[in-house]
């Protein structure tokens, strides 16, 4: 599904990335951890393709088609979807006239005709209920004045309903409590499927206690340095990042 090969990028002429290598395939889960500065979000930035960041060597190909030159909205639409570590406000735009609009746009670019209000309807509530999400939350404005949790449940909302192929979770565990971890885990693990993929990138084990990786990749100064199954996690997490550097740098 996603083969990234050699991959190099920057920002703002600072190289960020520097020689990536990785082979997802659909049904599984890969975790990328790393310390502070290691190019975790970059990576997941350059695979959604925000035009910040320049890819200067390498391939990226979802689904065998290089997608190195499209955008990230034409990425979104051929099944490629991030959940944004900070997520923006949008006052005046109810989540469902939002999630509307988005699952419209994506069928637009596929050339189909805007979903029956009736199916959207449907499916906003099928989605919402397994997320455990109140009805009163789908009329409140996009995040604005939402807790950590409320927007990292509503990231997953919107992955729910938009059925990406291929999802980037940045560091969504990030600022939540027990509870609203447990939730926004319990969503994203009835919405895996052999037919898609997940990429989790997180500091910490305590989301992969919940979401079980299938493969954990240890990114250190813009590259995989050491790869394995969850067992990996438990010993980042035991021992820290020092012992990987040590490693690397020997």
């Amino acid at each position: 599904m996603l083969k990234i090969e050699n991959l190099h990028a920057s920002v703002e002429d600072k190289a960020i990335l520097r020689g990536i290598n990785l082979e997802v395939k659909p049904g599984e889960v890969h975790a990328i951890m790393g310390p502070n500065g290691s190019g975790k979000s970059t990576l997941s930035s350059v695979i959604a393709g925000k035009e910040e960041y320049e890819v200067t060597d390498g391939t990226i190909v979802f689904n065998e088609e290089d997608i190195n030159e499209l955008a990230a909205e034409e990425r979104a639409h051929k099944g490629v979807f991030l959940s944004f570590q900070y997520p923006v406000e949008i006052p005046g735009v109810s989540v469902t006239n939002f999630i509307k609009t988005a699952i419209n746009e994506n069928r637009k670019a596929k050339g189909l005709e805007d979903m029956p209000a009736k199916d959207m309807l449907k499916l906003i509530r099928e989605k919402a209920e397994l997320l455990e999400i109140d009805r009163k939350f789908l009329s409140r404005s996009l995040n604005e004045g939402f807790s950590g949790g409320e927007k990292k449940r509503n990231e997953i909302f919107q992955m729910a309903m938009l059925e990406p192929k291929l999802a980037i979770l940045d560091e969504t565990d990030s600022g939540l409590d027990i509870d609203a971890l447990r939730i926004v885990a319990n969503g994203v693990n009835k919405l895996k499927s052999k037919d898609n993929a997940v990429i989790v990138i997180t500091h910490y084990q305590r989301l992969l206690d919940h979401i079980v990786p299938d493969f954990v990749h240890v990114l250190y100064n813009g590259k995989i340095v050491k790869s394995g199954g969850k067992e990996l996690a438990h010993e980042l997490e035991e021992k820290g990042y020092d012992w990987i550097k040590e490693e690397v740098d020997a």
